[in-house]
């Protein structure tokens, strides 16, 4: 089942391509300076070295016992980005296939989901065959699966879905199922010593479903017959032998052994991983080569820290919600924060949203002035549009300047905003700018509810003292009508003038002091969005506050 959802195209691919480099693709002389370009290289290494026509297949792979989430969509995104280079790389088609493992028995039951001791009672069933606490589905796994799909829809990727039970119950998998166990006893072999010796002594790649009770079952194979595909067990609550087949969804593969022998059997050519699963890529690589075939190309990516470096725990509850970075900001923003330096741990809190939203605007105007299609290709904003930047999504004024308007404005509605924003540019109105009004209403969300509880001024120094005096006097003698720049250069000449060293601590002074945070936007563009004689007050305003107590200066 193939599906492509519509906000935002993630991937509106373009019908010119870079020269065909896929005989030769370990020159990357020529490649644009992007890391999903150099993913590509590696996607085309192993298509070269499967050989055939077929097009490349790169896959996602879901654990449908919870619902989608951020590093779900950094996952798909990140996938598509590679897609998007591999196909402008070699002219080449490619398919994207989101694999939900909804034959995985339940283990435990989650805590946010209800009819909690309904799903107890079916603790070891495949999540396929276990009926839907929402009431919605005829499965749990269906209902997370239609989660799934609603979620990448959401954004716009483009994408095939497969589902484990219907392709272990259809027959799919039994050609890979039968070569399992023809080297049962060689996987038996790569994967015991990385176990305790309990389990060594009863591992077995191969969990036969329970012809009784249904169960997914974790116990020792006794016997394997390749020729019949069939393994034998025995019931460890009644003692009972079964002879079970491996085809038709009457048995699945534990965890390594059946991603590898996925691999294998769909001829899987790229999917990345976190960091936490290294071992588990080595060992089903391992895997994969037993069965017969290379294991994808691939990139690991570095896993989400909090705000204090600690790793982001579901169960902790210390991360960001895709729902919540969507209640700040575009999801343009979360691509920009998803897009950058994947293999680099990234802390992932509330204070990058803005940062990432900057960055992206930064982007698509670097974009919009690139001629060179070599160092398009290498701009996020490339990516983040599917080969087709849109210039409507963009603003000639940051995030962060915006919410330090409503920051010193203490706005309450967006008219407030759009006050300052038509007389900073008389072009400018929610009707003909309808992007920079979504941003407008971004940036009162996340002022009121973020940024305006946790603002702290502080006193200047007697230096900063007169030095900002010095900046009010400056500015309050100045046409209305200079340009940001113009404005800019008079702050930086000020700071110059009073020997603020080094000079990035006057810029920094005058965020902590007049508007109550570490950092800002360029000053002069605030300035002129502000107005200068408001900005004149608001010093003047802030020179007269350090009279207050230090623990009230808030």
């Amino acid at each position: 089942m193939t599906r492509k959802g519509t906000i935002p195209n993630f991937r509106a691919i373009m019908s010119d391509t870079l020269p065909n480099t896929a005989s030769r693709p370990s020159d990357a002389s020529d490649l644009p300076k992007a890391w999903p370009f150099e993913e590509a290289r590696k996607v085309a290494s192993h298509v070269a070295e499967r050989g055939g026509d077929a097009p490349a297949l790169l896959e996602t792979g879901y654990g449908p016992s919870g619902l989608p989430h951020i590093g779900t969509f950094g996952e798909v995104a990140r996938t598509t980005w590679v897609r998007l280079a591999y196909e402008k790389l070699t002219g080449r088609k490619t398919r994207l296939l989101a694999f939900s493992d909804d034959m995985d028995a339940l283990r435990k039951v989650p805590g946010n989901v209800p009819n909690q001791e309904m799903l107890a009672q079916h603790l070891g069933l495949p999540l396929s065959r276990i009926p839907d606490p929402f009431g919605r589905f005829e499965s749990f796994s269906a209902h997370n699966n239609a989660m799934l799909c609603e979620f990448l829809d959401r954004f716009g990727f483009e994408y095939e879905f497969a589902s484990a039970t219907d392709y272990y119950t259809s027959g799919r998998f039994d050609d890979a199922l039968r070569r399992m166990l023809e080297v049962h006893d060689e996987v038996v072999a790569t994967i015991v010593p990385t176990l305790g010796a309990e389990r060594r002594a009863t591992y077995s790649p191969v969990l036969p479903i329970h012809p009784r009770t249904g169960q997914v079952m974790q116990v020792p194979v006794l016997g394997v017959n390749p020729d019949e595909a069939t393994v034998q067990w025995k019931d460890p609550e009644d003692g009972t032998l079964y002879e079970t087949s491996v085809l038709g969804g009457h048995a699945k593969m534990q965890w390594k052994a059946d991603w590898a022998m996925r691999w294998y059997a769909l001829g899987v050519d790229y999917e990345m991983s976190g960091k936490d699963l290294i071992d588990s890529v080595k060992l089903s690589s391992k895997i994969c080569r037993i069965l017969g075939k290379a294991p994808p190309a691939g990139l690991t990516y570095e896993l989400f820290l909090d705000q204090n470096a600690q790793k982001i725990s579901k169960s902790k509850g210390n991360g960001l919600s895709i729902e919540e970075w969507l209640h700040y900001a575009p999801p343009e923003s979360l691509a920009q924060y998803m897009f950058n330096q994947p293999t680099r741990a990234k802390r992932l809190f509330f204070d990058v949203i803005p940062r990432a939203m900057d960055e992206y605007l930064a982007n698509v105007d670097k974009a919009g002035a690139t001629p060179d299609e070599t160092v398009l290709r290498a701009n996020p904003a490339w990516f983040i549009h599917g080969g087709a930047i849109d210039p409507a999504l963009s603003s000639p004024v940051s995030f962060t300047a915006l919410l330090n308007l409503a920051s010193v404005a203490n706005a309450e509605s967006s008219e407030t905003l759009w006050k300052f924003l038509r007389r900073y540019d008389p072009t400018l109105s929610p009707e003909t700018h309808p992007y920079v009004d979504r941003l407008v209403g971004h940036a009162l969300v996340y002022f009121k509810e973020f940024v305006r509880p946790a603002k702290t001024f502080r006193a200047p120094s007697d230096a900063e003292r007169v030095a900002l005096q010095d900046l009010a006097d400056a500015l309050r003698q100045a046409d209305p009508s200079l340009s940001p720049v113009e404005v800019q250069d008079i702050v930086f000449e000020i700071g110059k003038k009073h020997q603020i060293q080094p000079l990035r601590a006057w810029f920094g002074c005058l965020y902590e002091v007049l508007l109550g945070q570490t950092e800002g936007p360029r000053f002069g563009i605030f300035a002129s969005l502000f107005g200068l004689p408001e900005t004149v007050a608001l010093i003047e305003g802030a020179l007269a506050r350090d009279a207050i107590p230090a623990d009230r200066q808030t």
